[in-house]
């Protein structure tokens, strides 16, 4: 599965297996129009991009975002027929794909607070689980997460640090570990080297974020 996830830059994440999954499209190359799920996490330009939506969307991708985000998908333009909102810990599915919303916030930090109800998401594909996080803090909701692979920010300011990151990958051992949210708005390349240092035997670290 590892091979099959690319990060373009920051938190962009994307998973091509029998379908293409985006997690926040931002700054995608190209016009690909290929998505058949997009995931958003929270509504900061840096995460829900409508520029980068419309290179990655087409007529029939459908969407997971967060129950707070309705005002924010009805002024891009995108009907509520395509989108299932989440709230913090519900489960579902979306095009066949099992999902679990997971609450991502910020503990001593004001960016992104808990009643916003945003969200990281755990999906399912191949059986291999998947945890994208979100911008968030090392929280009590996230260490209850069980995954095999995990997509975590390591940049600091807005989220976790990367002592912070590895300590929550120690806390859930995932199999593997991808550093995103680091190296273009906040953080810088020289992140994921500590990181991987703090998570020493706890998960094998793969950088997909190029420099």
């Amino acid at each position: 599965m590892l091979d099959r996830i690319t990060v373009f830059e920051h938190s962009a994440v994307c998973i091509r297996s029998d379908r293409i999954i985006y997690f926040d499209p931002f700054h995608i190359p190209g016009e690909p129009h290929d998505a058949d799920i997009i995931f958003i996490t929270h509504d900061h330009y840096d995460h829900f991009s409508p520029e980068d939506i419309a290179k990655t969307a087409n007529d029939s991708t459908v969407f997971a975002a967060p129950a707070s985000m309705k005002k924010s998908f009805a002024g891009a333009g995108i009907s509520d027929s395509r989108i299932t909102y989440f709230a913090p810990g519900e489960s579902g599915s979306v095009r066949g794909l099992e999902v679990t919303a997971v609450a991502a916030y910020n503990i001593m930090k004001p960016f992104h607070p808990k009643s916003k109800g945003w969200l990281g998401y755990v999906v399912t594909v191949e059986g291999t689980r998947v945890y994208v996080c979100g911008d968030t803090a090392n929280t009590p909701e996230a260490q209850a997460v069980r995954c095999d692979i995990i997509c975590v920010p390591i940049g600091g300011v807005y989220t976790m640090n990367a002592k912070s990151a590895s300590e929550l990958v120690r806390a859930i051992r995932p199999s593997a570990a991808i550093p995103i949210h680091y190296g273009s708005i906040v953080g810088k390349p020289a992140d994921a080297d500590e990181f991987e240092s703090y998570v020493g035997d706890a998960a094998k670290v793969v950088r997909k974020i190029k420099f």
